[in-house]
């Protein structure tokens, strides 16, 4: 679980894997190979960019030693408030694992745009918003790529390519949006879901 603030430095965190992360966890920049290292909060055990752990704060956990830590972890440890923080967050800026934990339906599916290549995304339907899908990198970023509101879409459930056989297509106008799931199953899911949503009607919880 993730460590909470009155226990932040107290207790060791659980690492969030580098592969689990796209992006820095904190201002939400893209990580690639050149510029943006990943560096792990001390703290909370959140993965950052280099800009957002370049503060430093004493650990209780580890013998008060002054650590590397993420900026937010930074102001609850020195006990200062940063009001300008809290300001209200973005739609794309609801925290995947926050979305995942309570949504109708989550996994990865590939995803196609117009001509884009296929591209692997974490998908998620949450409960709050069981009408709008949200796309995401990886399980754990900070920030969606893109959010579908699916009411009003068309879907087209008949596969147009024998190498993606469990696939679905959504389209509006000149939108269209290319899903395939890894098999049928997760595919009729997905589809039992969109279904509901596209006509306005809140769907089942299809996590259990």
């Amino acid at each position: 679980p993730p460590v909470q603030d009155a226990e932040l430095g107290k207790r060791a965190p659980r690492w969030i894997r580098d592969n689990e992360v796209t992006m820095c966890m904190k201002c939400k920049e893209p990580f690639n190979a050149l510029t943006r290292r990943r560096h792990h909060c001390r703290a909370c055990g959140h993965v950052v960019c280099w800009k957002c752990s370049d503060y430093k704060a004493h650990l209780e956990y580890d013998g008060n030693k002054l650590n590397k830590v993420c900026k937010d972890c930074y102001h609850v440890l020195i006990g200062c408030t940063d009001s300008e923080e809290k300001k209200r967050k973005g739609i794309l800026e609801i925290e995947s694992a926050e979305v995942s934990g309570n949504s109708v339906i989550c996994s990865f599916l590939q995803y196609m745009e117009k001509s884009k290549p296929w591209q692997k995304a974490w998908c998620v339907i949450p409960k709050h918003e069981a009408l709008v899908l949200y796309m995401y990198g990886a399980p754990q970023d900070v920030k969606a790529l893109a959010t579908i509101p699916l009411l009003g879409y068309t879907v087209d459930d008949t596969p147009k390519s024998a190498d993606l056989p469990h696939s679905f297509k959504l389209t509006q106008s000149k939108s269209v949006h290319s899903f395939a799931a890894d098999n049928e199953e997760l595919k009729q899911k997905w589809l039992k879901v969109i279904h509901l949503a596209v006509k306005g009607e809140t769907p089942e919880c299809q996590n259990e």
